[in-house]
């Protein structure tokens, strides 16, 4: 399940100061990103995340023998101040699909891929087309629930092992899992900000305004993508209407960084100033093979 990535004990090469208005910055996001949850996600406690078919998602491998796991548990043990990463792979056991893998990836079993940051920008039809997915795969993405990973690094937090996380994951899963020391690197597919004032709003809320919008309008559900997005025809939502900001009428945007976009400087700041504070780093469920720029 998990792949292991033993960097040097010290890190090096990124001599960065603290600047206390980024790290009250980042810490209101983090913040944020639970307690804007809707109140039934029932945040820390344990309940059952695998349903028929979720299984489907995960990649095939080999078991994992008595050696690695001997050499995983003493990688944590001596590790004092952990830095963790973690990647869709630890996201597919709760009925999340990565994209990438061989076979039950998104990218092996459909022609689909990911909204860019540009196309959203600049076209209304290509933001139509994209609520009106997330509109429909919203009820299904929206109540997966974390799986036992999730619930391992929450306890090794509390347990003071892990002094930071970082998910590259949108799902909130570590959030329901009742992680705290974490940082969503690519945001959270639960709240939606106003491109025009910033202004945040819970995704659970803008579902109402959809509904409210659209009444009678109803699409079936395929199968959801890894940032809730569903299969929908162009003729399917020619007629769906999307709301603007109720503030200033602005377009409203999934607080995600999209493929073509980049993560925010004070984030990335804030996230190498935690790196430099740890003494060891394990990634899991990703390959860190497209590394996020700055």
């Amino acid at each position: 399940m998990m792949k292991l990535s033993r960097l040097t004990k010290r890190v090096d090469g990124y001599c960065m100061s603290s600047r206390l208005d980024v790290m009250q910055s980042c810490e209101e996001q983090m913040l944020l990103s639970w307690r804007s949850l809707p109140p039934y996600l029932a945040i820390g406690k344990r309940a059952s995340c695998v349903y028929a078919g979720a299984l489907d998602f995960v990649p095939a491998s080999s078991s994992v023998d008595r050696s690695s796991l001997e050499q995983l548990q003493m990688f944590v043990t001596r590790a004092s101040r952990l830095f963790v990463i973690t990647g869709a792979g630890l996201s597919t056991e709760s009925g999340i699909p990565d994209y990438r893998s061989e076979v039950v990836g998104l990218y092996a079993r459909t022609d689909r891929r990911p909204m860019q940051h540009s196309e959203f920008l600049h076209s209304a039809k290509a933001r139509q087309r994209y609520w009106a997915r997330n509109y429909v795969g919203w009820p299904q993405f929206s109540s997966h629930l974390p799986n036992s990973a999730h619930y391992a690094l929450r306890d090794w937090e509390e347990k003071g092992k892990i002094h930071w996380l970082v998910t590259q994951n949108v799902d909130a899963l570590h959030s329901k899992a009742g992680q705290q020391r974490l940082t969503e690197l690519h945001g959270c597919s639960h709240r939606v900000m106003c491109l025009g004032c910033g202004q945040l709003t819970a995704r659970e809320e803008l579902q109402k305004c959809f509904t409210a919008l659209n009444p009678g309008w109803e699409a079936s559900a395929g199968a959801v993508a890894p940032d809730g997005d569903v299969l929908l025809e162009d003729e399917q939502v020619r007629y769906f209407r999307v709301p603007a900001c109720q503030s200033c009428g602005g377009i409203l945007k999934p607080q995600v960084t999209f493929f073509g976009d980049t993560v925010d400087r004070r984030t990335v700041q804030f996230v190498h100033d935690r790196l430099a504070e740890c003494d060891a780093v394990l990634v899991a469920g990703s390959s860190l093979q497209r590394p996020v720029k700055d």
